[in-house]
């Protein structure tokens, strides 16, 4: 072991002259590159369907229940109306144009509302989102102001502004001002911190640093806010038009419900959710254009 182990090291000791040349390896024969068919997925369209499928389920579960419960017996036609008579009622409001008066008076307050609402939530949160000192400020004071809601805001809100249209203005505004304003903010907590060094890498001023980083950056999250700000207005329409409003879909609610007319309930309450969902999916087309090519995060909208 030990004369194994010498003659090992004094091979290593030895000149470079008495090794053997180190014979080169011929080159590997080169292979055309082989082309791989990657199958194609017919299950795409079934997954979808799948999932369409899904969404409609409990829908039309409550649609199948209701009428089980109306045609046996099970609910009495005055606490729910039969589904036939709901949509006779309706049919009912479309051919007379009570539907489309009070639909747009609706969504003409919600518009107007929504506008206001948004742009002042838009140029709040910009103020905090560019100034520390402006947050450090005004958002504990703000925070502290959106815990109430909009029937706590309602009695000082009659005093100021009466019973007419800038009442439900004021109110579907202060609806959208809270979540725009917030999430206004919060996109500009979450600019990236490296597109900042670059920016101040290449010597960007402080206009351009929020002209050209900040605010592209921020667009998608701002957005986000405007879309749930819409869904709150929209909210704080109906709520406001069961107190004080003398037409609208809200009203035709309250007035229906004062006359015991429980099919126009429920086809005004179809008509307020057809029209909300609509508003929202064309919201979530729009987002989802914007956010193309951005990370996803997990979660939804609370």
């Amino acid at each position: 072991m030990a004369r194994a182990t010498a003659e090992a090291l004094d091979r290593q000791h030895l000149p470079a002259k008495n090794l053997a040349p180190v014979k080169r390896l011929p080159n590997a024969p080169t292979r055309p590159a082989r082309r791989v068919a990657v199958p194609k997925s017919t299950k795409a369209w079934q997954t979808r369907a799948a999932n369409i499928a899904l969404a409609w389920l409990l829908p039309v579960a409550l649609l199948g229940l209701w009428y089980i419960g109306t045609e046996r017996g099970w609910l009495s036609e005055q606490v729910l109306p039969p589904p036939a008579f709901v949509y006779q009622t309706l049919g009912d409001l479309v051919s007379s144009g009570d539907l489309w008066l009070n639909a747009s008076a609706s969504l003409q307050r919600v518009v107007v509302g929504f506008l206001i609402g948004s742009a002042l939530g838009v140029a709040l949160g910009l103020a905090m989102g560019l100034s520390k000192t402006v947050e450090d400020y005004l958002l504990p004071t703000f925070n502290a102001l959106v815990q109430i809601p909009v029937l706590g805001w309602m009695p000082f809100a009659l005093l100021l502004f009466g019973i007419g249209e800038p009442l439900k203005y004021v109110l579907i505004a202060h609806a959208a001002l809270v979540p725009v304003t917030l999430c206004t903010l919060q996109a500009f907590h979450e600019v990236p911190k490296r597109l900042l060094e670059v920016g101040r890498a290449y010597g960007f001023s402080q206009r351009q640093i929020v002209t050209d980083i900040v605010l592209p950056s921020a667009v998608a999250p701002i957005f986000t806010g405007l879309r749930l700000g819409f869904t709150k207005a929209w909210l704080s329409l109906v709520v406001v038009e069961l107190l004080a409003s003398s037409e609208g879909l809200g009203y035709l609610i309250a007035y229906s419900r004062q006359l015991f007319q429980l099919d126009l309930v429920m086809a005004a309450v179809v008509v307020v959710g057809t029209i909300g969902l609509l508003i929202d999916r064309g919201f979530e087309f729009i987002e989802r254009r914007l956010n193309r090519g951005r990370p996803v995060k997990t979660g939804r909208l609370a």
